[in-house]
C-alpha cells in the first residue's frame, strides 16, 4: 500500500471536471504563524506543491453540471487541517449551500495539523457543521477519500457524503499505523484500513479509480438532481392506497402454488443485477457486505424517468448460495436512511431462500435486524416500493416488505419457510411440500387477496424464458408505481402506509 495518493489535487480536479470549466474560489491564507519553523514548512510545502495551502477549493462542471469541489493536496503536510485549512473548506461548503449545488469532497489526509495543536482539532466541528447544514439544505454532498485519509478527516467531513467512495487500496481509519504500534507494540493488520475491506463491511459505498470517478459522479448527480416535478394528479390518485376491506381484483385462474416455488429456482430466472442492467436508463452500482458477488445489491438508479435508490436480494446459484446475513441487513437499513436523506424513493427488490440460519447468525443478531429493518421502512419519510421478483423465504424476504405499494412477478411467492422446511415441521419429513405449497396461500394471487401486493406482473410463462421481456414489463410498471408515490405528500402517505399494513391478512383471518 503506497504512503499517499499519486494523484495531486489539481490533477484530479483536471479528471472530473469538462475542460476549461474550473474556477477557483481560494483566497490567500491569513497572518503568518509566530513560530518560525512551522514558517519555514509552510513556505517549502508551498514551493514544492504550487498551492498556498492543503486544500484547493472551486467550481466546475461535470457533465455539463456546476458543482462545487473540495479537494486536499497530501504533498502539502501531508495534507493536513490547520486553521486556515479548515476556514477554506468551510467556506466553500457555505458558497455551494447558498448557491445551491452539489458538492464533491475529495479527501486525502494524515488528519490534524500538529504545529497548530487543539486549535486546528476543533475546526473539525466547524467543517462538520457547515456540512450538516448542506445535507439539512436537501443538497448532495458526495466523498472520494484518497490515499491516506485518516483521523479527524476521515471521523468527520470525510465519511459524512450521503454517498462515500473510496480510491482501491487506500488506507482509511482513525487511527494511524505509526501511534497504534506504539501503543500496542505491535503493527496494525494492513488489511484492517483497506478501502476494499471497509466496503465489503458495507462502510464505503463504492471503490472508484480515479479514471472512473467522473462517469460515476455523473451518473451519481444525474440521479440526484433528476427533476420530476412533472408527476401530474393522476399518477397520484393511481398511488392512493384503497379504503379498508377493499381487495384487488384476483383472477380465477391461479398459478399452482409449487409450480411457481420450482420455476422461481431456475437459475436462468432474472435476478435483480440483471433487472436494473436491463431497465435503468442511469445506474451506479455501489458495494455491499460480500461484495458484488454477495446476497445484497445497492445502486442508484433511473427507472423509466424515475431516480430511486435500490436495495434487493440477489438469488444465488444453487452450490454458490451466499445466505443474507445481519450485515446484509444493516446495509439495507443504511440504504433506508440514505433514500430519505436525499429524498429519493426506495425501491426494494425481495428474491431470497431466506436469511442465515447459524450459530454465527443468532450472535450476529439476525432477528434483532430483521426487526429493525422492519420499523425503518415502515417509518420512512419517502416512498417505499416492494418488488417480490422470486423467492421470498423467511424473516430475510419480510426484512424487505415493508412498502406503499408491492408488485409481484407471476410466480414469485411469500412463506415463513421454504415449503420443504414447512414440510419437514408438520409432516416430519420433506415430501408434503407442493401440498403445504398450495395450502399455505403463498402464491403472487393469494398475496393479493390478502392485501400485500398490489398488482402481480404476468411471465408468459416463464420469466427464465423471455427475460428481456420480462424485465421491461417489471421495469414500466415499477416506474408508473414510482411516479404515483411520487406525487403523494408526505403525511397522507405515512397515514395510508399504517393503514396498508393494519389490515393486512384480514382476508385471510377472516
Amino acid at each position: 500500500m503506497s504512503t499517499g495518493t499519486s494523484l495531486t489535487a489539481r490533477q484530479l480536479i483536471g479528471l472530473l471536471v469538462d475542460p476549461g470549466t474550473y474556477r477557483s474560489w481560494d483566497e490567500p491564507p491569513g497572518a503568518e504563524p509566530a513560530d518560525a519553523d512551522y514558517r519555514a514548512a509552510l513556505a517549502r510545502a508551498r514551493e514544492r506543491t504550487g498551492v498556498d495551502e492543503a486544500v484547493v477549493t472551486g467550481l466546475g462542471l461535470i457533465g455539463g453540471r456546476p458543482v462545487a469541489l473540495v479537494a486536499s493536496e497530501f504533498g502539502f503536510l501531508g495534507g493536513s487541517i490547520g486553521v486556515a485549512t479548515a476556514e477554506r473548506i468551510t467556506r466553500a461548503v457555505e458558497r455551494a449551500t447558498a448557491g445551491r449545488l452539489p458538492l464533491i469532497a475529495l479527501p486525502v489526509s494524515g488528519g490534524t495539523r500538529m504545529q497548530e495543536g487543539t486549535a486546528a482539532f476543533l475546526c473539525m466541528l466547524r467543517i462538520t457543521a457547515a456540512v450538516q447544514a448542506h445535507r439539512a439544505a436537501g443538497l448532495p454532498y458526495l466523498t472520494y477519500l484518497r490515499n491516506p485519509t485518516m483521523g479527524g478527516v476521515f471521523a468527520s467531513w470525510g465519511t459524512l457524503g450521503q454517498l462515500v467512495f473510496a480510491e482501491p487500496a487506500a488506507r482509511l481509519g482513525f487511527l494511524g499505523p505509526r501511534v497504534y504500534e506504539e501503543l500496542r507494540g505491535v503493527e496494525l493488520p494492513p488489511d484492517v484500513q483497506r478501502a476494499e475491506t471497509l466496503a465489503e463491511r458495507g462502510l464505503v459505498d463504492a471503490v472508484v479509480p480515479p479514471e472512473d470517478l467522473r462517469e460515476v459522479l455523473r451518473r451519481s448527480l444525474t440521479v440526484l438532481t433528476l427533476d420530476t416535478t412533472e408527476a401530474g394528479t393522476e399518477a397520484a390518485a393511481e398511488a392512493e392506497t384503497a379504503p379498508a376491506g377493499a381487495r384487488p381484483d384476483v383472477p380465477e385462474r391461479r398459478p399452482d402454488a409449487w409450480d411457481s416455488v420450482c420455476r422461481s429456482r431456475r437459475p436462468d430466472r432474472p435476478g435483480a443485477r440483471e433487472l436494473l442492467r436491463r431497465t435503468a436508463a442511469e445506474l451506479v452500482l455501489l458495494d455491499a457486505p460480500g461484495g458484488r458477488g454477495g446476497a445484497l445489491v445497492r445502486a442508484l438508479a433511473v427507472i423509466h424517468g424515475r431516480p430511486a435508490l435500490v436495495v434487493g436480494q440477489q438469488r444465488q446459484e444453487p452450490g454458490h448460495e451466499r445466505p443474507f446475513t445481519a450485515a446484509d441487513l444493516r446495509a439495507v437499513r443504511r440504504t433506508a436512511r440514505l433514500a430519505e436523506q436525499l429524498g429519493l424513493p426506495l425501491v426494494t427488490v425481495v428474491d431470497t431462500s431466506g436469511a442465515e440460519l447459524s450459530a454465527q447468525a443468532e450472535l450476529d443478531g439476525i432477528a434483532i435486524e430483521i426487526a429493525h429493518c422492519l420499523t425503518t421502512l415502515l417509518a420512512l419519510r419517502t416512498p417505499v416500493l416492494a418488488v417480490l421478483l422470486g423467492q421470498g423465504s423467511g424473516g430475510g424476504a419480510l426484512a424487505l416488505l415493508p412498502a406503499d405499494r408491492v408488485l409481484a412477478a407471476e410466480h414469485a411467492w411469500l412463506a415463513p419457510l421454504p415449503p420443504e422446511g414447512a414440510s419437514a415441521i408438520v409432516h416430519r419429513d420433506g415430501a408434503h411440500a407442493p401440498e403445504l405449497a398450495r395450502a399455505q396461500g403463498i402464491g403472487a394471487h393469494d398475496l393479493a387477496a390478502v392485501g400485500l401486493v398490489d398488482a402481480v406482473l404476468p411471465e408468459l410463462p416463464d420469466a427464465a424464458e423471455e427475460p428481456a421481456a420480462f424485465c421491461a414489463r417489471v421495469g414500466l410498471a415499477v416506474g408508473s408505481a414510482l411516479g404515483g408515490l411520487g406525487a403523494v405528500p408526505t403525511e397522507r402517505l405515512l397515514t395510508a402506509r399504517a393503514a396498508r399494513h393494519r389490515r393486512l391478512g384480514d382476508v385471510l383471518a377472516g
